[in-house]
């Protein structure tokens, strides 16, 4: 990749590149820009969810009403960030005869990856942000760890269930 784009410098991607991203089970983590506490606030080891919040969860839920191949078994929001899990499920269910009609994408169906499910959330939280008169930014990556089997499930699960009664340890409790 080159090192500068319009003569700026270039981030590389943080995305494997041994993964394609079009299906598989991945932990997320998606943060407010400057880590601001837009989403609430946590007392009493309990996540108390601003309006903003309220809709980012209602968002989340609603993944799989817009993306019918994912699934959200998992997640939590906390006051300036959001883990949750993701289960991509395989985008090419449809017969092989009716996408050989089509011409081949080599970076695959981009309104099925997991790129689109991010964005279009992101999309809709800002939306909603915007409406309501909020100054509502979201940091401009997210995070995401490729799942590949059940003691990897097991641990972030517990991590993600115990996270608000964690969040005086947290890292991202700026």
């Amino acid at each position: 990749m080159a090192d500068k784009f319009q003569n700026t410098y270039r981030i590389e991607t943080a995305r494997a590149s041994w993964h394609n991203y079009d299906g598989g089970i991945y932990f997320i983590t998606i943060c407010t820009q400057g880590y601001k506490h837009y989403f609430g606030e946590i007392a009493n080891h309990k996540m108390n969810l601003s309006a903003i919040g309220a809709f980012a969860q209602k968002c989340w839920k609603d993944i799989p009403t817009h993306f019918p191949h994912v699934e959200t078994p998992l997640f939590v929001v906390m006051p300036n960030h959001i883990h949750g899990i993701l289960i991509i499920n395989d985008p090419q269910i449809e017969s092989k005869t009716e996408s050989s009609k089509r011409p081949h994408n080599e970076f695959g169906p981009q309104s099925k990856n997991l790129a689109s499910v991010i964005r279009g959330f992101k999309i809709g939280v800002t939306k909603f942000a915007k409406q309501h008169g909020y100054d509502f930014k979201w940091q401009s990556r997210f995070h995401d760890h490729v799942i590949r089997n059940l003691d990897d499930w097991n641990r972030i699960a517990t991590y993600i269930e115990n996270n608000v009664g964690r969040w005086d340890q947290d890292k991202l409790n700026q």
